[in-house]
């Protein structure tokens, strides 16, 4: 069929019987075929596009809404998901945009109740920061078009089928005209509202809560300590809260993300509190119905521990919330992350880096499926490491909304690394080998810790591992090791063992790839008392543990192997001795997980 997707062909129909068919057969366009097609545009579609760019795989990434939205909805960046920029080289653009983000202070009845520094541990290289959701989206967007990929804006996905070799779905682009896109695969990172979700006849399991909130991007000439969000409320005798107000610092100064709950006169008395099984999911912002400053003056007023005044309103909505998660991430070749899998209240700032983690996640992994690395059987490890992930999020963010995080009973250093998604471990997953090693020392599954004072014979100062790992895209393999003899013997046994011939996933072009070397990556970490000028003599990078730090965090015991996922978290851990059967052993569960 000739004609493009941008040309109108009105202009040349026939008139007669025939005419109307012509015109639905002319409005769509060729089938076009790519790797992977998203559907949503927001941080999580963004993250999925560019992880999957990163890896050199094709993809296409539409959304119906013509221009980002100015809205600053999700705004706190969590230290994990900052450490996952930092591998893609993002981080520094980050942090010069974001603030960072200190404590909360929380109010009862007008007293101070509890102060919460957002404190961790001195290795963790990166603390919480915060960020409106729009610039999180330039930022991302910047980098993905830097990879060769723009967002196709006001495109919308309107259907899509599935068959064993790839999906084809149906788009209605920007100038209304139809095209039928093929594709291997299909993420739905298109928000509470997913069409993919739908499409799937995903359950969406949950409720939502009875309240409706007023949501608002201000400033106030308070003096709070800079950086500290406030939670301050109304309870009554019975211990109900009848009036609230929330404040979250944004760049600026004394500008603050507020929300706080509907006065009357905007209220729809609206109520969701079934499962969701079509239409009925009330989640997010509402149009129509837009708080006026006076609105949020008079909350402040009455609950704000310190007289403000408030000015310059950016903008302000009405939002309902709801909490829900979907009976699994994935049909098949299609794939639903962040909010189209997974809803929750925002305490905690968790939806938006628990939905980048899920794309990085699938990311990687479809990147070894597309490549021929890895066997379609991987793919199945997404939903078995991320939904339980996503059962925990929605959980305790349901349980801090409610009751307070003040309340909960982990101690604080828990507390602190979980809100920081730093605990995050998919340990007895179908991914990852039985535990090794000192009961106490990372596992596979859990998060590779970052560690300083990593030196080289030319470099005059230290680096972090994360200086070691940012930009690669595959798998690192780390061998530590005193002797520059036994690192030698595992450099060359990982070598051997990264030759690998194609896994083909069922489609023709996977079927005809080539044999190839995986994108294994092999890094040597010296003991802090090795020689200093060891790392010279190895054929791989290396680096010495001049302050011992690695050793510290990761507790080899003797000459040991860790191996890395893309997505930052320990794939396997072994003895030197063991690198290649160890190896192998991965290699085999990526092409057949449990």
């Amino acid at each position: 069929m000739a004609g493009s997707p941008l040309a109108h062909p009105r202009g040349t129909m026939e008139y007669g019987p025939a005419r109307g068919q012509q015109q639905r057969e002319a409005r769509v366009a060729h089938t076009h075929t790519t790797d992977v097609l998203i559907a949503g545009a927001g941080p999580v579609g963004l993250s999925a596009a560019a992880e999957l760019r990163r890896h050199g795989v094709r993809c296409r990434l539409v959304n119906r809404l013509p221009a980002r939205l100015p809205y600053a909805k999700a705004v706190g960046i969590q230290p994990r998901t900052l450490e996952l920029w930092d591998r893609m080289g993002l981080a520094r653009t980050v942090l010069e945009a974001a603030i960072a983000m200190r404590g909360q202070l929380i109010y009862v009845n007008g007293r101070e109740q509890a102060r919460i520094d957002l404190t961790l541990p001195p290795e963790v290289p990166y603390g919480f920061a915060a960020l409106p959701q729009y610039e999180t989206e330039r930022i991302l967007e910047a980098y993905l078009a830097g990879l060769g990929t723009v967002i196709e804006r006001g495109t919308e996905l309107m259907s899509f089928t599935q068959d064993e070799h790839g999906v084809t779905a149906r788009l209605r682009t920007a100038s209304d005209a139809e095209e039928e896109v093929r594709a291997r695969y299909l993420i739905g990172c298109d928000g509470a509202h997913s069409i993919v979700r739908k499409g799937l006849g995903l359950a969406f399991e949950g409720g939502a809560f009875a309240e409706e909130y007023m949501l608002a991007d201000v400033e106030a000439d308070w003096d709070l300590p800079h950086g500290f969000g406030l939670r301050s409320l109304h309870r009554t005798d019975d211990g109900a809260t009848d009036d609230l107000l929330v404040c979250i610092p944004l760049p600026g100064a004394g500008r603050y993300r507020m929300s706080t709950l509907v006065p009357p006169e905007l209220s729809t008395q609206t109520t969701d509190h079934g499962p969701a099984r079509g239409e009925s999911v009330t989640h997010g912002l509402e149009g129509g119905r837009a708080p006026e400053l006076s609105h949020l003056q008079a909350v402040v007023d009455r609950l704000a521990p310190k007289a403000a005044v408030l000015s310059r309103m950016r903008w302000s909505s009405v939002f309902r919330i709801s909490h829900r998660i979907v009976d699994r991430y994935a049909d098949g070749r299609v794939f639903v992350a962040g909010d189209a899998a997974h809803i929750h209240p925002p305490t905690g700032a968790q939806g938006m880096n628990t939905g980048i983690q899920d794309a990085c996640n699938l990311a990687w992994k479809l990147a070894l499926v597309v490549r021929g690395e890895a066997g379609p059987a991987l793919l199945a490890s997404y939903d078995a490491e991320r939904r339980p992930v996503g059962e925990e999020v929605v959980g305790r963010t349901v349980r801090h909304a409610t009751h307070g995080i003040e309340t909960d009973p982990d101690d604080p250093r828990t507390l602190m690394l979980r809100e920081a998604q730093l605990l995050v471990s998919y340990r007895g997953g179908p991914l990852t080998d039985r535990p090794n090693g000192p009961a106490d020392a990372p596992q596979p599954g859990d998060r590779a810790p970052d560690c300083t004072g990593l030196t080289t014979p030319v470099a005059t100062y230290p680096l972090r591992l994360l200086d070691i790992m940012r930009g690669r895209t595959g798998h690192v393999l780390l061998l530590y090791a005193t002797d520059p003899a036994d690192l030698v013997k595992a450099t060359e046994a990982a070598a051997r063992a990264a030759k690998q011939p194609p896994v083909a996933d069922g489609s023709p072009g996977a079927r005809n790839a080539p044999a190839r070397e995986t994108g294994l990556q092999t890094v040597a970490v010296l003991a802090r008392d090795a020689v200093p000028s060891a790392p010279d003599t190895l054929p791989v990078p290396g680096y010495r543990d001049a302050k011992g730090e690695f050793a510290r965090l990761y507790r080899p015991d003797g000459p040991t192997g860790f191996l890395v996922r893309p997505d930052g978290q320990l794939g396997a851990r072994f003895p030197l001795a063991d690198t290649a059967e160890a190896l192998s052993d991965y290699r085999t569960a990526l092409s057949t997980p449990a």
